[in-house]
């Protein structure tokens, strides 16, 4: 398929598209992002001889398919056991605060691959479905912290793939922002609700929180730049959605979105050497069979920044 290029809108009147009173920019905005989305893992590949080493060509084209798509797909020959490499690529996009969260290593990186033994108490890595071969529901990294801590970017690099399985399926989260709202605003507006979900304390292993519970919006919109951010898990225990019909009727729209062939919906599997590099957007994970003796490797960077690019706020906001 050859190359859209992502021409930013011009001459248009300021406005935000993720205002639900302001039709005009939401309009420009749709046009535009439907225009360019991403259909298959092909739209996404950005070829790269080394992550830790960008040149500027490569650079470009990386910021071009995250401003287009909210991800980027790179393919390199790098199979290192190398977990800084996520870092590297990071800080050349501009991704610097790294979520170090308890269940990473102490450089920030999770290694993500299956823990050994049964999960025996609250603690256990092996009680975490990503450190299990099981299946992972979609998502958005991060829904249960705070909004401080909102996840806004990551990077998963596949160092070794699994024997089999292990598919990701990946949805710009603004794609599933314009199919609710075009359904009908009122989804929109119940998943932008303060409370719209919840997502209980967990206990540690003393017994005590170590986490508290965490109140808040599924869409929102970022104060420094005006993008948009979206949490949420379609797990079914340990949450709590807002007891409203507005809100139900929402989330079954988007339960039936993410169950449908929508358009944009993209399904790879990353071979070694080969990443993902974005924004926070919806995705899931198929279940997988491991080698026993090469098992499925990947590392995780999790970033409370975005990735910088000027391509995006002059159609964003036009």
């Amino acid at each position: 398929m050859g190359e859209r290029v992502c021409e930013p809108l011009v001459n248009a009147a300021a406005g935000s598209p993720f205002d639900l009173s302001d039709d005009a920019a939401y309009g420009r905005w749709r046009a535009w992002k439907l225009a360019h989305r991403c259909e298959s893992s092909d739209d996404l590949a950005v070829p790269i001889a080394d992550p830790r080493a960008l040149t500027s060509v490569e650079r470009d084209t990386l910021l071009q398919r995250i401003a287009r798509c909210n991800i980027a797909l790179y393919r390199s020959p790098i199979t290192d056991e190398d977990p800084e490499l996520p870092r590297a690529l990071g800080a050349q996009l501009g991704l610097h605060q790294l979520d170090a969260n308890w269940l990473a290593g102490e450089d920030g990186i999770s290694r993500v691959e299956v823990a050994a033994g049964a999960a025996s108490s609250p603690g256990d890595r092996a009680g975490f479905i990503p450190y299990t071969d099981r299946a992972i529901r979609w998502h958005t990294d991060g829904y249960y912290h705070p909004e401080q801590r909102r996840i806004q970017a990551m990077i998963l690099h596949c160092v070794r793939p699994a024997q089999s399985g292990g598919v990701n399926g990946v949805l710009d989260h603004e794609l599933a922002y314009i199919a609710l709202r075009d359904a009908s605003i009122d989804h929109v507006r119940a998943l932008m609700r303060e409370d719209a979900l919840t997502i209980p304390a967990r206990l540690g292993d003393d017994g005590e929180d170590a986490r508290p519970a965490q109140s808040g919006p599924v869409f929102s919109v970022n104060a420094n730049d005006g993008s948009l951010h979206m949490r949420y898990t379609a797990r079914t225990r340990s949450i709590a959605w807002r007891a409203d019909a507005a809100t139900s009727a929402a989330v079954l729209a988007l339960e039936s979105l993410l169950a449908s062939p929508t358009p944009g919906l993209i399904h790879l599997r990353l071979d070694a050497g080969c990443g993902l590099v974005g924004h926070n957007l919806l995705h899931e994970r198929s279940a997988f069979e491991d080698d026993a003796t090469q098992p499925r490797l990947l590392y995780r960077a999790r970033f409370l920044d975005r990735v910088r690019s000027n391509q995006e706020s002059a159609w964003r906001n036009g």
